[in-house]
């Protein structure tokens, strides 16, 4: 395992749960989270991102999400995630990590699939 993939497994859970307890392992107290790259003000602090996470999800994601690269304080993570009946999208995350291994600042990048695309991302 990886500190990325450990992340990462932490960030499928707490996604799954929203338990406050799980967001808190995998984010730091003053961490950013940026749901699209080009926001100016992102979601600051870890009680405005578990706030943030409470908001119902449209359908159960289904999400095939991978590390691609990391280093000792950066992993970028690929993949899809499809909300059956709803919509699907292609991934890359940047996880900027703290020396306790919780992100810092999390970075979403991703585009929506055109209906009626099957989308294969391999490693």
């Amino acid at each position: 395992m990886t500190r990325t993939s450990d992340w990462l497994d932490g960030y499928l859970r707490a996604w799954r749960t929203k338990d406050a307890a799980d967001v808190r392992a995998i984010f730091t107290d003053d961490a950013e989270y940026f749901f699209h790259p080009y926001e100016r003000d992102p979601v600051r602090g870890i009680d405005a991102i578990i706030t943030a996470w409470q908001e119902p999800e449209r359908t159960e994601a289904v999400a095939d999400l991978a590390v691609l690269v990391e280093d000792a304080r950066i992993g970028i993570v690929r993949g899809t995630v499809d909300y059956p009946g709803y919509a699907s999208y292609v991934n890359l995350w940047e996880v900027h990590l703290a020396d306790d291994g919780r992100a810092e600042r999390f970075v979403e990048w991703y585009l929506k699939v055109p209906e009626e695309t099957e989308v294969s991302v391999s490693s």
